[in-house]
Order: C-alpha cells, then structure tokens, then sequence
C-alpha cells in the first residue's frame, strides 16, 4: 500500500505537466504567399488596453508596434513592406502585412503581443513560392539531331519533369535536364529528350509537377508534313491526346513570318468562330471536337496562297496540345490537264460504248428471239396443212 500511494502524486505531476505544456504550447499557421504578391501573417489575441506588438523572424526583431506611444520599429529587411493596423490592434488583430514578398521573406515568424489583458505568442510559417506561369514545348535541331526543348521560366522551387509519349513505348527515355537559378533565386528548368528515330507520328508530353503541391502543368507536341494537290480539298489532321479534358481549340496559319488565326473554338459555349478571310475555305465539324478531333478541311486551296504552316492547339488552364502541319501543294501542269482531260473524254467514251453495246445485245436477242418464234409458228402451220392433205386422202387399194 504504502508504494502504491507513493505513486499517486508521481502520475499527478505528470498529467498536469503535459496539461500545461498542451495548454502553453504556442499555436502554428502555415501560410503559402506567392512571389511579388502581398502575404497576410495573422495574429489575433484577447484584446486589453496598452498593447505592445512584436514580430520576430528566427529570433530577430523585425517588427514593433506601442499602442500608447503609436511609435514603430521596421527592420531594414522589411521597410517600407511591413505595417500592423492600429485600429486592429485595439479589437485583437495584430496581422502583419507584408507587401511584395520576396524568397528573403521565407522562415518562421513569430507574433508577440503584451497587454493589460496579458501575453500571447503565435507561430507563422511563412512560404513564397514562384508558381509556373507557362510551359513551353518546341522541336529543336540545334543539336545536329531533333530534340523536344520543354522550359518554364521564373519558378520556385523547381519541379519535377517527367516525359511521356502517346500511345506510350517501351523505349526508356534518357533527357537531359538543366536547373538554374537567378540573383532572385529564382528557377529556369530546360529540360530536352531526343526524339525517336523511326516513329514520326509519337506524341511527346512534358510535365512537370511542384513539388509542394499545385496544379502540374502538361504540353505536348506532334509535327507532320502533308503534301496536297492545288484545288483538291486536303483535310488537316489534330487529335487531342487522352489527358485533356473539354479543351478549346485554336486554328492559326504562317507563312513568310507572318501568322493570321483562322478559326477558335469555345468548350464552354461550344461554339466556333472562323475568322476572315477563311470563312469560305475551312470547315470544322463542331460535333467531333466533343470527341478530340479538331480536323479543319481545307476547301479548293490554292498553291501560293495556302501552303505554309497549320498549326492546331487544344487547351485547358494548365495543359496544352500543339500539332504543326507543314502543307505544301503540287501544282496542276498543262500535261497533266491534258491527261485529266483526256482521261475524261476516255471515260465518257467509255460509257457510251458501253451503253450501245448493251442496246445492240439486247436488240440482237430480241430478233433471234423473234426469228425463233415465226420458225415455230411456221412449222406448226406446214404440219397442219400435211396433216390436212393427209386426211382428205383415200386410202390405199380403194
């Protein structure tokens, strides 16, 4: 008994110690700002009178505010940045504002307010990130060989880049990727993969994912060359890929350093918009886009006129798909209007030829058809007469 009463107190002390460390512990808020953008670092308390305001950042002052005396005290990091509105000081709000935050703004702040009502500490856990703004995917043969060059610019942290083809392959992919940062520490990630030798029609898809959560951004690209003959019409191929969801579409045509947009198409109002002059040249079937086929026809082109470069992108808030047709045209050579036409008077030749052969055979058939029938019906009539002659006869010894 005696050692089991000895142990009473020991297990009290203990529960009220970690009571008291629970009840003590300062309160943590984590807050993610994005770079250039103002960050709001909330503080708020049991209001009193004569409050005294502190912002530290790892221990340092950085920030001061006296109710009574309406004096403060701004780091030198900080100036110009930082303020703590009086009037919210008085109702229990002691936020810091923070205006154009930088990565230097990163770390662990810590409020600190006395007051007649007593103290209180609060934790922030400040974050600046540089999301991605953009991601761009091109073809490139700087290299001596073609490669697919995908990039984002000012971003931080950097993130993670992984490629991908459609329909997939079995091939590893072995890209070379490059990391670099600026005076502002901010990130530029080019990231390359060679492209694959016999496989022209392959989808090549870049992605890349940050890596303290957020949106990933996807672009994927496919080129092709399309050759046409001038007048014919030449349907222009663009396929979403799987991963995109209810994009809208974008048609453009270039030649000779300029690019004009032909036509736009809407997800969320489904509707299409082709601009001039194309209006009597390109048709898009609104239906298939719902499916991923953004194919235009291209109507009676013309070899100067239309060949140069169709290029189709299907678009989402943080994905893309591009697909480049380069469209050249073979013009219609005299010979070879000569030859049409020839083999047009060949081919009508051809049916009337046919036709009246048809007409002799049947005519043919119906004259053995009717020869036939008078031989017939002439025959019956000399054995009727015989038959006759036969019965009008006296027999034989009469």
């Amino acid at each position: 008994m005696p050692g089991t009463m000895s142990l009473i107190p020991t297990w009290a002390c203990l529960l009220l110690w970690v009571s008291t460390a629970t009840q003590d512990k300062t309160p943590e808020v984590a807050v993610k700002c994005f770079i250039s953008e103002d960050c709001v670092l909330p503080c708020s308390f049991q209001s009193g009178a004569g409050e005294t305001v502190e912002w530290f950042k790892q221990d340092k002052l950085m920030y001061k505010f006296e109710q009574k005396t309406q004096e403060r005290f701004i780091h030198q990091q900080l100036a110009g940045r930082a303020s703590v509105s009086p009037q919210q000081v008085s109702q229990g709000n002691a936020t810091l504002v923070l205006k154009t935050s930088s990565l230097k703004d990163r770390g662990t702040y810590r409020c600190h307010v006395n007051s007649s009502a007593g103290h209180h500490d609060a934790t922030v856990i400040l974050r600046v990130e540089a999301p991605i703004r953009g991601l761009f995917l091109e073809m490139s043969r700087l290299s001596g060989f073609e490669e697919m060059k995908c990039i984002v610019q000012d971003v931080f942290p950097a993130p993670r880049v992984t490629w991908e083809t459609e329909p997939p392959t079995l091939e590893a992919f072995k890209p070379f990727t490059r990391m670099t940062a600026d005076k502002r520490g901010l990130y530029t990630v080019d990231s390359r993969l060679k492209k694959m030798e016999g496989k022209p029609d392959l989808i090549y898809i870049c992605k890349m994912t940050p890596p303290y959560g957020g949106p990933a951004w996807t672009s994927s690209l496919r080129e092709r060359e399309i050759k046409g003959s001038e007048g014919k019409d030449l349907t222009l191929p663009c396929s979403a890929p799987i991963y995109l969801n209810k994009p809208s579409l974008q048609w453009t045509f270039s030649s000779s350093n300029e690019s004009t947009q032909i036509l736009t198409y809407n997800s969320q109002s489904g509707r299409s918009i082709t601009l001039s002059p194309w209006e009597e040249q390109v048709e898009l079937d609104i239906y298939n886009v719902h499916f991923g086929d953004g194919s235009v026809r291209l109507m009676n082109p013309h070899r100067s006129r239309n060949a140069g470069g169709y290029t189709c992108v299907f678009s989402t808030p943080y994905s893309s798909h591009t697909e480049r047709n380069k469209v050249t045209f073979s013009a219609v050579t005299a010979g070879q209007e000569g030859s049409e036409k020839d083999t047009s008077f060949w081919w009508i030749f051809g049916l009337v030829a046919g036709l009246l052969l048809l007409v002799l055979t049947g005519l043919f058939a119906f004259l053995k058809l009717r020869a036939k029938k008078q031989k017939l019906t002439h025959k019956s009539e000399e054995e009727a007469e015989l038959n006759a002659v036969r019965a009008s006869s006296p027999p034989a010894g009469q």
